[in-house]
């Protein structure tokens, strides 16, 4: 008796342990949420669930996981993709992503025009640079573009001339490598120096090496403003000789003078699409843009690198014949200054050196009054005090016009900003706030109060429109065998709060967020998970 007692008690212990040592069906299960898929399909009520990083089921599901999260009344939806960020180093500072994981970014696209360079000990190419980053720990996923910019550097350098043949094979093959390593494309910013400096040409060769790889050529074209047919002729002609996918960075017509010009813009960006070049663009939610006071200064004067175009400043005859280019209008380069319209129109919001801070969220025309000299003036010693080249915002584009790009299908979105938190090292000066409330903005004031397009679309075009253009790899959609970056967020109350004049606040009515099946955010709060992995292009080669 006593035996048969003892192999019943082993037989319970081993059903038991096997019953309460099972794994379960999924890691998470969120239930009852409106599922918008990313196709820009109408919403419908369902469960999701999560097992390794992976959706592995939609439906009505038993909540047989560790976490059960209860979506009723919410949108659930794949994670946005930020399609121009600049947390190329912000990241390196904080890998939380706070500004845009709380707004439901799950992957960052870098490289407008530049791309990371070699930091020696750290990382010597793109793909180790992301690679540095992930090993780090960041809580969004990231990629990269590679810089036609970087390519032009290490061939020709600083200098104001074209390639020679060598050079532009030495290019070539750098953009090769990096395609290889992963890269989505090669991107060019064709308003600064030494980027400038690129002839057609020479791009349509970087954009056809991308290709070959079923990369994108993606650029900040030559002029948004005075000279913004032509640019956009020479970004379709690009797009057609190197037979390649393209797109265009934050599509915008600047300066009031030249508003009048946006039907034309879509009529030829339309036509060209008809023809059945593959032509998208993206764009942020607001009026200004943000960048250098170089923007407000020819490239002429910038050729040889930063060094030079500050001792170039300090020249007294150089300075006289700035001066009157500054405020001359012209169409041969983008002068972001007087597309402004005037200096109250510029704001000042990041200094490098300490003792010019008190001047961050003052406007060029204040602090050009408080020094008793021209803005332009003013704005070339700040170049020089502060040895770099000062970010100002620029109030560029009419919301009219903005609205009317919203409602593009082939349109999606971007920050064109770093990623930040309201602490540290990113309170010592201004940003735009379109760091911390692009997405937001778009889902509350434009999706909600002013009903431009509907929440779907918004969402497909957050979502899947840019991965597919990208050609990412079961990213973009909610679908089962895809990646789980998934975003929980509440419709009604989703809500930018950043300004120009308090840009630090963050957006508020994203409640979870998981990036690889990981949750980073949790009812609104991070919870310091850094799951994010590097997201390669169609040409890397393992």
């Amino acid at each position: 008796m006593r035996k048969i007692t003892l192999f019943l008690c082993a037989v319970l212990l081993i059903v038991g342990a096997g019953f309460f040592g099972r794994s379960k069906t999924y890691d998470v299960v969120i239930t009852s949420g409106y599922i918008y898929d990313g196709s820009g399909s109408p919403s419908y009520v369902a469960d999701v669930g999560i097992k390794k990083g992976h959706i592995k089921a939609i439906g009505k599901l038993k909540p047989d996981a560790d976490v059960v999260i209860d979506a009723k009344g919410l949108a659930v939806a794949p994670g946005f993709i930020n399609m121009l960020s600049w947390a190329n180093e912000s990241l390196l500072q904080d890998g939380r992503s706070q500004s845009d994981i709380r707004q439901g970014v799950t992957l960052e696209i870098l490289g407008e025009g530049w791309s990371m360079e070699p930091y020696p000990g750290k990382w010597d190419t793109l793909e180790e640079y992301l690679e540095y980053l992930v090993k780090r720990g960041v809580s969004t996923n990231v990629a990269s573009f590679i810089g036609a910019t970087n390519a032009r550097v290490h061939a020709v350098g600083y200098q104001d001339r074209p390639a020679t043949r060598k050079e532009l094979e030495q290019m070539r093959k750098f953009v090769a490598q990096a395609m290889r390593e992963g890269a989505l494309g090669v991107s060019s910013a064709l308003i600064y120096a030494p980027g400038f400096y690129a002839t057609t040409s020479e791009l349509t060769a970087l954009a056809e090496v991308a290709g070959k790889y079923d990369g994108m050529y993606i650029s900040h074209i030559r002029s948004e403003g005075n000279s913004l047919l032509e640019a956009l002729d020479e970004f379709i002609t690009i797009t057609r000789k190197a037979n390649v996918t393209a797109e265009l960075y934050h599509m915008k017509v600047a300066g009031n003078s030249n508003w009048h010009k946006y039907d034309a813009m879509i009529e030829k960006i339309e036509k060209a699409r008809a023809e059945g070049l593959k032509i998208t663009a993206n764009m942020y939610t607001y009026t200004a843009g943000v960048t250098g006071l170089n923007a407000a200064m020819p490239p002429w004067i910038q050729e040889g690198g930063h060094e030079a175009w500050v001792q170039r400043l300090k020249n007294p005859k150089i300075r006289k014949r700035l001066v009157k280019e500054m405020n001359t209008p012209t169409n041969e380069w983008e002068n972001l200054y007087l597309l402004a319209g005037k200096p109250e129109n510029v704001l000042l919001v990041e200094f490098k050196t300490a003792r010019l801070k008190h001047l961050t969220g003052k406007t060029l025309a204040e602090v050009a009054k408080m020094r008793g000299k021209s803005p332009a003036e003013t704005a070339i010693d700040l170049v020089i005090e502060d040895n770099s080249r000062v970010e100002a915002v620029y109030f560029l584009m009419s919301e009219e016009n903005v609205k009317r790009q919203i409602k593009l299908p082939w349109i999606s979105f971007c920050s064109d900003a770093a990623s930040l938190a309201p602490e540290g090292v990113f309170l010592t000066s201004n940003v735009h706030p379109r760091a911390y409330g692009s997405f937001a903005r778009l889902l509350g004031k434009y999706v909600r109060e002013e009903k431009l397009i509907t929440l779907a679309e918004a969402i497909r075009r957050l979502t899947s429109l840019p991965a597919d253009n990208l050609k990412l790899d079961r990213r973009g959609k909610l679908k089962k065998g895809y990646y789980a970056d998934v975003v929980v967020f509440d419709p009604e109350t989703i809500t930018d709060h950043a300004t120009f004049e308090k840009p630090h606040r963050y957006a508020t009515g994203m409640i979870h967020v998981f990036v690889n099946g990981t949750q980073v955010l949790k009812d609104g709060e991070h919870t310091g998970a850094t799951p994010g992995r590097v997201v390669r292009g169609p040409g890397w080669k393992k």
